[in-house]
């Protein structure tokens, strides 16, 4: 029986994999096995980082609202404390936008749960 090959699909594979690479640096771009392992290395990174990029948006939010809070005199814990209590439905995404954008608005809620 003769050997059969699926060269068809072994191209198309490294040329989808040639593709992801295009834009890296020297041979991670154009040779084969030296691309594949950086093709490999950059797809687990952006994995990884896709959790880690919610995790670093909630620690930006948590800062500007904790400045918001800190100019009318009260904590970051003590603020989301009190709006928990009073009932408010914002979420830290939010808050963080009217520390930043609407500090008036901001400051109508800090008056709200003092």
């Amino acid at each position: 029986m003769p050997r059969s090959v699926n060269s068809v699909a072994k191209r198309a594979r490294r040329k989808k994999l040639m593709k992801q690479a295009k834009g890296f640096f020297g041979r991670r771009k154009n040779v084969w096995t030296v691309a594949k392992n950086a093709v490999e290395k950059a797809m687990s990174y952006a994995y990884r980082d896709r959790k880690a990029k919610k995790r670093n948006f909630r620690a930006l939010w948590i800062m500007r609202i904790n400045a918001g809070a800190r100019q009318e005199g009260m904590s970051y814990s003590q603020f989301m404390g009190k709006v928990k209590a009073s009932g408010i439905e914002l979420n830290r995404k939010v808050l963080a936008d009217l520390a930043m954008n609407h500090p008036e608005a901001f400051k109508a809620i800090l008056n709200k749960v003092k």
